[in-house]
Formats: structure tokens, sequence, C-alpha cells
């Protein structure tokens, strides 16, 4: 209905009748576009052009009725008011009319009734389809990405689910896309987050071009994408997925000025009826998209139950919920490893801070099985800072004499952590400590990665009053090159030159050399990995400061822990 115009489709035979009805109706107030048919095929004709605002009919013409009306209009699925106008009609056929679909009738002796009846029955109908529009906008932000429009999360996985049982009961083929962009954070680190919601509409119609009307495209959340391809051979979606790394590599972002490539990944699954659940097939799908990262991004890659890397990363993956699960039980258990000082000359009391995980079971985990995931997944500064927190609050607790020094491992994510000094600092403070109880560690290749930064952090940490050491010192290409560089107070030589210092020279040579040039710059040495008495021998002949390892020391709880399973180094 436009303003007060009104569409009416009459059925009637007396033009006479006709002609009084839309009379009425203009009586209202109304502009009339009356249409007005006499059979059923004329009636039928009409209604396959709407829109129509509202019905007319009589209820008995000689070759055609409001009751064969009615069951037109319900055989349409039309949500239009039907009026009954008749000049005799009783009370029985009246109701059985109005359980028939018909929204009102009104006698063709009493026609004043009529425009009543339509504006109430146009009130409802306009009512009924502002919540059928309401209703209609809640499924489509239900089930679609604000931003973009494409399918969301959601919406997605329950089309996953729909096609793994078909695949299952029709033994149909079809495949899963896992896309990540690869330089989406470019973008909005360069010019703001509105850039890059730009940036994803306009990626999200390009892809569009590549999917038919049968695939789900979808935004996963962030700058990820997924994309179904119904009756899909895996050599077909390999296709399908090459085709849109090309658009993803020949499309140009500009803003401001500024222009930007965009690349992606791409992971790959078939879905058969073999296949494992819908969430197997996603977290398959990610190992897959991120391993084609690892390779060098701008790639497919297929996941195989016989990839042996994606193996792997699956492993980490289920760790990823372990850790978190750790974290928010504490389940983590902190072990020391004392450093003992070698020669005459009297050392510092060290210890190195270890860190077990205790499992659903009670056992102990070594973190040689939970580390990795923790690095790859970005967990480590969450694990890093629990180490750090809990070890202050159990020596101010005063488990140690405060002449201690005790070394706790930093991963390279942490060192990139802005916030990170600022939670020492505060958590040093509130301990009520001597900074100097606390050694900082990090392997030499993390700090040489980002060298500007390590020196920085280190630099802050030691105005604090802590110590820093370098880890596994000699496992890189250039290690001597960077002392002049990196400010420490200790240098620990990688286990793997010291364990056949007595056997190999060229291991001895390198141990050797470490010693005297950290001598030389003002660094204390410690050879790590001493396992029998012959070696810590060998390296106090040599004038090393400390060592460490299963010949000094057995690693135990720093307090109050009993290990339920064997205790793992």
């Amino acid at each position: 209905m436009d303003g007060k115009t009104l569409r009416v489709l009459l059925v009637e035979d007396m033009e006479d009748d006709a002609a009084l009805i839309e009379r009425q109706i203009v009586r209202g107030g109304y502009q009339v576009e009356l249409r007005r048919v006499d059979t059923a095929q004329a009636f039928k004709a009409a209604l396959a052009q709407p829109p129509w605002d509202v019905i007319i009919t009589d209820h008995n013409l000689p070759a055609f009725s409001s009751t064969a009306a009615l069951a037109l209009v319900r055989e349409t699925g039309l949500d239009v008011p039907v009026i009954i106008v008749s000049g005799s009609i009783g009370e029985e056929i009246a109701v059985a009319a109005m359980k028939a679909g018909a929204s009102d009738y009104v006698m063709k002796d009493n026609l004043a009734r009529l425009l009543p009846a339509m504006e109430r029955e146009l009130r409802e109908v306009a009512v009924r389809r502002d919540h059928q529009k309401a209703e209609a906008t809640i499924r489509h932000m239900a089930f679609h990405d604000h931003l973009t429009g494409l399918a969301n999360r959601t919406h997605f996985e329950e089309r996953l689910a729909g096609l793994l049982e078909d695949a299952r009961e029709w033994q149909s083929h079809h495949a899963l896309l896992y896309l990540d962009l690869d330089q989406f954070k470019v973008v909005n680190d360069t010019c703001g987050h509105l850039a890059g919601d730009q940036m994803l509409k306009q990626l999200a119609l390009l892809l569009r071009e590549h999917v038919r009307e049968s695939d789900t495209l979808a935004r996963l959340g962030g700058d990820e994408f997924g994309i179904l391809l119904e009756g899909c051979s895996i050599e077909r979606a390999q296709q399908i997925a090459q085709q849109c790394l090309k658009a993803l590599n020949d499309f140009r972002f500009s803003w401001a000025g500024k222009s930007f490539a965009i690349g992606g990944s791409i992971g790959l699954v078939a879905i058969t009826d073999a296949s494992p659940s819908a969430q197997d097939l996603m977290r398959n799908a990610d190992m897959a998209c991120y391993a084609a990262k690892d390779l060098g991004r701008n790639r497919v890659q297929t996941y195989s139950d016989e990839d042996h890397e994606l193996l792997r990363r699956r492993h980490e993956m289920q760790w990823v919920a372990r850790i978190n699960w750790a974290l928010e039980h504490e389940r983590f258990v902190l072990f020391r490893q004392r450093i003992e000082a070698l020669g005459q000359a009297e050392g510092d009391s060290c210890s190195e801070i270890l860190i077990r995980l205790r499992d659903e079971n009670g056992a102990l985990v070594a973190p040689g099985a939970f580390l990795p995931a923790a690095e790859r997944y970005n967990l480590a500064p969450a694990i890093d800072r629990w180490v750090v927190r809990n070890l202050l609050r159990l020596l101010k607790g005063g488990v140690a004499a405060p002449a201690s020094v005790f070394f706790v491992n930093i991963s390279g994510a942490t060192l990139n952590d802005e916030g990170f000094f600022d939670f020492l600092r505060t958590e040093l403070r509130d301990a009520g400590l001597p900074p100097s109880m606390l050694c900082l560690e990090i392997t030499e290749t993390a700090a040489i990665a980002n060298l500007s930064r390590a020196v920085q952090f280190i630099e802050s940490i030691r105005a604090e009053g802590c110590h820093f050491a370098l880890d596994d010192f000699g496992a890189g290409l250039s290690s001597f090159s960077y002392l002049k560089s990196i400010p420490v107070d200790y240098l620990k030589i990688d286990g793997a030159f010291v364990r056949d210092i007595l056997d190999d020279p060229m291991d001895y040579a390198i141990v050797e050399s470490i010693n005297r040039i950290g001598h030389v710059v003002g660094i204390k040495t410690i050879a790590e990995f001493v396992e029998t008495q012959a070696v810590r021998e060998k390296l106090t002949a040599l004038g090393l400061d400390y060592a460490q390892g299963f010949g000094i020391h057995r690693p135990e709880p720093l307090v109050g822990v009993q290990a339920t399973a064997t205790t793992l180094a």
C-alpha cells in the first residue's frame, strides 16, 4: 500500500455492485487501483501479479465461490486479507468461511462496515509483516557476519555438519577451505581498524566471485574465512583454492594514498563418509592452514592423516586446552635445579627454576611436552608470568636465603611483551624482595632475533636490580659478535658442547673459547648438561664459574610438592 492508494482485487460478476464497493472505499479517502475478475482462471492469473492490499470476493458466483477463492489464496501463500461481501450468507456458511481463512464478511446492504473491516485487517497485516521483518533481521544477524554480510561461524558449522551427514548417508564428496589472510595486521596497524574493515568487505565481494550458489562462504572471525564446496572432489577443491589465492595476490587495497598487497594461506580438508566429526574437520583445516603459513605462506596445504607435520601440530593443539586448564586451575608446579660454583672461588647460591604440569591423573608432565605448544600458540607469556608470580610468592614466604639467585626462563614472546616489565616490577615491589635474587634468562637465538628489543629489555631488567643470562649460548652462528652488544651477567654454554667435552676436541675448544671471551667482557660462565664427575673436573680445570646438570643436582620440587609419577627433567 502506497500512502492512501489501495490495490484491490475484486471477485464480482456485477458491475453495479463493483462500483458501489469502489465508491465506498473512495469515500474513506483512498485512491483505488481495482481489478475485477469473475472466474477462477482470471482470479488465479491475478494472484500471480501481486502485490494486492486486499481481496474482496462475493460469496457465490455462478461459476466461482468464496470457498474456491480462499483455497487459491492459501495455495499462493500470500498474506493478504480476504473479505467476503455478499447479498446473503447464512451464519453457518460465514463461520465456515472464517475458518477457511476469510478475514471478515460484510453484507451488501451494509457496506458501511466494509471500510472499518478493511482498515482493521490492513493494520493487522502491517503489524504481522513488521514482526516477520524483525524476525528475519534477527535470524540474519544470528547467522551472518555483521561486517561483510557473509555467513558467520555458527551458520558455517551448521552447514558443515549438514554436508558431513550427507557424505555419510550418500557417500558424497565435499570440501572445506580454511583461509587466513597474511597481511591483514599490516593494514590495521598502518591505517587503523576502519581501513581493515573496509578491506574485509572488499575481500568478501572478491571471494564471492569464486564460489557457486550452492557453496557457503563465511567469515569465521578476524581475518579468517571458510568456504564449503558442495559436491566437490579434492582435486577440484585444490583448483578453486588456487584460484582464490590468485585473486588475493592480484588484489590491491588502497587507503589514504597507500596501496597494500594481500596474500593468504589455505588449509584444505576433504569431507567424505570416512571423515571425523565436524569439530575435528575444522581443527584439521585450521592445522593445515597454519602449516601452509609455516611452509612459506601464500600456498594451499591439503590435510592428510599421514602428514607428520600436521600430526605434530594436532598434538600441540590438543595441548592448548590443557595448558589453559592448568593456568586456570593452578596445576603447574615449580621445581629447582642447583647451579654449583666450581673451583675454589665462592659463588652465589644459584638455582634454575623449572616448571612441570600436574595432569588430570596427578602425574607430572615434563615441559618438553607442553612448552612447544605454548610457544607456538602464544601461551608462553602467560606461563612466564605464572612462574614469576608464584616464585616470588614462595620466596616471600622464606623458602630461600636472601643471597640466593634464581634463574627463570622467559620466552621470546615475553621478550616482546610490552607489559611484562611493568608486571615484573610490580610483582617485585609487592614481594618486598631484593631484585638481585632474580635472574631472567633467554635463549641466544631468541635474543638475536630481535636484538634491539632484547638489549632494551635487558637493560631495563638490570636497571631494576635483576640479573640476566643468555641460555644455550654457542648455538648461534655468530655468537661472539653479540657479546659486545648484549649486556648480560651470565652465559649458559649450550649443553650440546659440554656433554662430549672429554672426547671431542672441537667441543672442548668451543667451551674453552666461550669461557675465555666471556671472562674478557666480565660475564660469568655456566656449563649446562654436566652429567659426570669427570666432565665437572674438566670444566673446573678450564676455569668455568658454574656447572649445572644431573651430575650436579637432579631437579626437585621447590617446596612442599611430592611427585606422584616419575619426576621428569
